[in-house]
This record gives structure tokens, sequence and C-alpha cells, in this order.
């Protein structure tokens, strides 16, 4: 494991063309109407509809690896929730691979998760390593989501991100095959690195 602090990375320069950007409920008025269906993998950010990366079979296989390993380390001290929505704010609503979610006695079927709800979040990253880098984590941060794990399956790595402040996490840490994560959430749950990466 090692141990960095660094800034946050820039977002990508967007286009000068004018954009047409989306409130949540404008969002989901769209998925009322018929625009938008539950087979459209897409995500709304900063008020722009995205499209996410299809789900390919190291992807999925790496979420149901941490499916498997959290659900038998947390039990029920929390909501594990797989590839659902968290309202950050009234433009942006994301579709993490994983949260852990503080218990709801409705198990959040009132409504989505907000970022007071979530302990941890965590991204799987294929093909979509700088969208999740570059895009998402720092409005993970703005929100105030306490840690995000980003997995990118390339370099077979895990990404810690923590200590959220000032629209950036301020601690970042690298886990390879042969660690073990904890998240801070939990400090007795202890996940082998190379159980979660697969081969």
């Amino acid at each position: 494991m090692t141990t960095q602090t660094k800034p946050p990375p820039q977002s990508s320069s967007a286009s000068n063309l004018p954009v047409r950007r989306f409130t949540v409920a404008e969002y989901y008025a769209m998925s009322e109407a018929g625009i938008l269906t539950e087979d459209d993998r897409v995500e709304l950010l900063a008020g722009v509809i995205v499209e996410m990366a299809p789900i390919g079979s190291r992807h999925g296989g790496c979420v149901n690896l941490y499916t498997r390993w959290l659900s038998q380390f947390v039990g029920d001290r929390a909501i594990l929730q797989v590839q659902g929505a968290i309202h950050l704010d009234d433009d942006t609503e994301l579709q993490p691979d994983l949260a852990l979610l503080r218990d709801r006695p409705d198990f959040y079927s009132s409504s989505h998760a907000e970022p007071s709800d979530v302990l941890l979040l965590i991204e799987v990253a294929d093909s979509s390593v700088d969208y999740d880098r570059n895009e998402k984590l720092p409005r993970y941060a703005r929100a105030g989501v306490p840690e995000v794990w980003i997995t990118v399956l390339p370099e077979r790595i895990i990404e810690a991100h923590t200590e959220p402040s000032g629209g950036r996490y301020t601690h970042t840490r690298i886990f390879v095959s042969g660690d073990t994560i904890i998240p801070g959430c939990f400090p007795d749950v202890a996940l082998p690195v190379s159980e979660i990466l697969p081969g």
C-alpha cells in the first residue's frame, strides 16, 4: 500500500457549444415521459445526461466479488446497494457500482440515498477510469461523501480517497494485490485486495 496526497484531478475541458443542462426533477420527468427507459444506462452529472459504459464480464465479476465480501463482513450493519442511484444535489444523481448506506427502515424505497446517508462508495473502472477520477470523484468530494474507492481494473489497484475538503479528497491511498483494504466506517472489516480483483 502506498499513501499520497495530491491535488484533485482537473475536469476535461467542455465544448464551447451551448449545452442544455437538466435538473434531477427534469431528468425524472423524461423517464416518466418514456424519453429515458430502464434500459438506458445513464446518469446525471452537473446537469448533463451521461451514457455509462457497458458492463463487461471483468467489471461485473469485480462487482460480484465486492458484493459477496461486503455482504459477508458487514451483514445487517449497513445497506449494501449495488448500482443504485445516489442523489448528490439538484443537478447530479450518480450510480456508483456499490454503496454502503446507513440503515433505514424503508431500505430507501421512498427516496434515493443522499450524501449524508453514504458510508462508502465504490466505483469499478475498466474503460471509465478517467471519467470516474476526473468527473465523478470531485462531485463526490463536493457533496461530502466521506470515502470513495476507485477500483482500477487495468492497473489492478484500488484507490481509497478520504477526507473531503474544499471540493477534493485530501488523502489517497493505493492498494495492490497482497494488501488488505479496510473501510473507515467499519474498521473490523478487512478485504483482501487479491480476492477482489478478478484474475
